[in-house]
């Protein structure tokens, strides 16, 4: 019986250290991704005598948010069981904050 209960707690140990070192793998890429990511918007800011303004803004915009993503479910383990109030309060805070913007610019413009 001991034997049994012992090879049981060594199966579980090895399914917790495989996840845990695919886990840790999968941050080592996000990290090389988001300094990726970052490497491109300082080139972005770099050449942008060589690229129009217009196009550099919202390329910059859209790292900084595929950044943020990253973080969210990667560093902050967001992606795990359990967090889906937390995600829906962040992307809730997150819808309210653009229509809240778009309706002041809009105010503004016209």
């Amino acid at each position: 019986m001991d034997m049994n209960s012992n090879s049981t707690t060594d199966t579980k140990w090895e399914l917790r250290k495989a996840a845990n070192k695919e886990e840790m793998n999968q941050q080592f890429i996000v990290f090389a991704l988001t300094i990726l990511l970052t490497i491109l918007a300082f080139a972005a800011v770099v050449f942008t005598d060589k690229v129009s303004m217009w196009f550099v803004a919202p390329f910059i915009f859209v790292l900084a948010v595929i950044q943020v993503i990253f973080q969210l479910f990667y560093f902050m383990h967001m992606k795990h069981k359990g967090h889906a109030a937390p995600i829906l309060f962040i992307f809730s805070g997150v819808l309210v904050a653009a229509v809240s913007i778009l309706a002041l610019m809009t105010v503004v413009w016209w």
